[in-house]
């Protein structure tokens, strides 16, 4: 049995507060894009910044390119100073911590290239002089879904630790819909326990994300607020400025409801919407988690997510997205959409979700929004310049900010819509924000699996989608043309209007200046 500790604070990792011993961290398709920009200048800044040390770590890559230690280290120094460090800092720290490094190259699906993998690792871990039970083993698979099976296969039969743990990490998406996510899920969970598996969805790692929890269950202010008498509706939304660009073989395969709307906007909502865990283990906060889709009672478990209605669903495509030369000239697959979704238990009845996601849109950001109900008795009339919100801006520009109706400066009794702003570039001068993919792969050294998403919540969330999806390939839901740069089809903010929402005429928020 596992070691597992639910200890994730940002705290360099110590002998006294961790699992210790020699660490091997196996990056299965180190030669691809992946890898090289997240998985390895991940790892790079985790041990700039001494949550990994040296003297008992090393990486090993693995892939099918053939190429030498060397051109994997050339490979992967091109893109870490991008990440905002001095390029001479890059430099001393990839000579005396990333040369820690050997490759192999090998097929994915025989035993023959992992056989030598193994037999590198264990001689580093033999040079270490690790004790029994002190030897631990990373294999984090930044490979296609579709050789998991047969990589985790040659995994078990050929690299599995003797002397310590081994954990792996697999990347989303997991499987089309819920047959196929449950068949990888057996097929993986027939070599491994659940507490080896991590499943990762890195915007568990974001860092607004991660305060969703303190911000709930740490604030008087927010406890009494956060249920139905008092929110109207709350919107989770991700935007980008651009489309495709070059992934068209992929996105058309997938599109936007499975890309980013049924794993990261649904992890958001379910952070949003669950009960206060009884602690912060791991497994009680995947709990409640879980719990959001499911209603228990003694007799019978049932989805307390309702089903997705046609007429709570637009469907968009951008113009120009069946240009690329990898689109089907015909292609069904949405780029745009915007859904409703309406949990059935006591503190969330009658709230309506609006989960949306697009491309091509008219600005980049992902942002919460919680919008709370008139106040009844306007004597101020306030209602014409919006309602109260509390808005969590998840990225570019992390921020929280709650819009409020104060008196406007002057002689006049009139109000005008302002903010309460917490800004993180003003308010935490000089802290870096970690990148979501360091946060998520210490948290597998640690072996804190909270951010990580179990079997169970992935099957229920499988649930949610699964037949709207099925309908969508079919072609009987068309997607809506929309321009690129603007906001979508005009038939989403139609949806927004009829969820509830009402929108704030002439009010912008601006980020503050330093």
């Amino acid at each position: 049995m596992e070691k597992s500790t639910a200890d994730s604070s940002n705290q360099p990792l110590e002998k006294s507060d961790a699992e210790t011993g020699c660490l091997s961290i196996i990056v299965l398709g180190a030669s691809g894009d992946l890898a090289k920009k997240k998985t390895f200048p991940a790892l790079f800044n985790l041990y700039r910044q001494r949550f990994i040390q040296s003297n008992e770590f090393h990486i090993f890559g693995y892939a099918r390119t053939e190429m030498s230690d060397d051109d994997l280290r050339s490979r992967i120094r091109r893109p870490i100073p991008a990440l905002g460090f001095s390029i001479f800092l890059c430099y001393i720290c990839l000579q005396s911590g990333l040369l820690q490094m050997k490759y192999t190259s090998g097929s994915y699906d025989t035993e023959e290239g992992f056989r030598l993998l193994d037999k590198q690792i264990s001689e580093h871990e033999e040079a270490k002089s690790s004790a029994d039970g002190s030897c631990r083993r990373l294999f984090y698979l930044a490979l296609p879904p579709s050789v998991y099976p047969v990589v985790c296969k040659m995994i078990k039969l050929c690299c599995m630790n003797k002397c310590g743990w081994t954990r792996i990490v697999v990347e989303k998406p997991f499987g089309k819909d819920l047959e196929s996510a449950e068949k990888l899920s057996s097929q993986i969970g027939e070599l491994f326990g659940e507490h080896q598996i991590y499943r990762i969805d890195h915007y568990l790692g974001k860092e607004m994300v991660q305060n969703l929890l303190v911000l709930r269950f740490a604030n008087r202010l927010f406890v009494p607020l956060w249920n139905r008498d008092n929110i109207d509706n709350v919107q989770i939304v991700f935007r980008e400025d651009f489309g495709i660009e070059g992934r068209g073989g992929y996105f058309d395969e997938y599109g936007i409801i499975r890309d980013i709307i049924q794993n990261h906007l649904l992890q958001v909502l379910c952070l949003v919407a669950m009960e206060k865990p009884v602690s912060l283990d791991s497994e009680h906060i995947r709990d409640e988690k879980v719990k959001v889709y499911f209603f228990f009672n003694a007799e019978l478990e049932s989805i307390s997510v309702e089903p997705i209605k046609d007429e709570e669903v637009v469907l968009g495509q951008y113009h120009g997205y069946r240009d690329d030369s990898k689109v089907p000239d015909h292609s069904n697959t949405p780029t745009f959409a915007s859904i409703i979704l309406r949990i059935h238990n006591e503190r969330w009845e009658g709230v309506p979700f609006i989960l949306k996601a697009g491309k091509a849109l008219s600005s980049k950001k992902a942002d919460i929004r919680v919008q709370f109900k008139d106040v009844p008795g306007d004597i101020f009339n306030c209602e014409k310049q919006g309602r109260n919100e509390f808005v969590m801006r998840l990225q570019p520009s992390e921020a929280m900010y709650m819009k409020l109706a104060v008196k406007q400066p002057g002689l006049e009794m009139s109000t005008v819509q302002s903010e309460l702003d917490l800004s993180y570039k003003q308010r935490y001068h000089g802290v870096t924000i970690p990148d979501a993919y360091e946060r998520l792969l210490l948290d597998t050294i640690h072996g804190d699996q909270q951010h990580f998403v179990r079997r169970d919540e992935l099957k229920a969330a499988w649930d949610i989608f699964t037949p709207l999806l099925h309908r969508i390939d079919k072609g009987e839901l068309k997607p809506i043309s929309y321009q690129q740069g603007s906001r979508g089809p005009a038939e989403a903010d139609e949806l927004l209007l009829r969820a509830g929402y009402v929108r704030t005429h002439g009010y912008r928020w601006i980020p503050p200046a330093l």
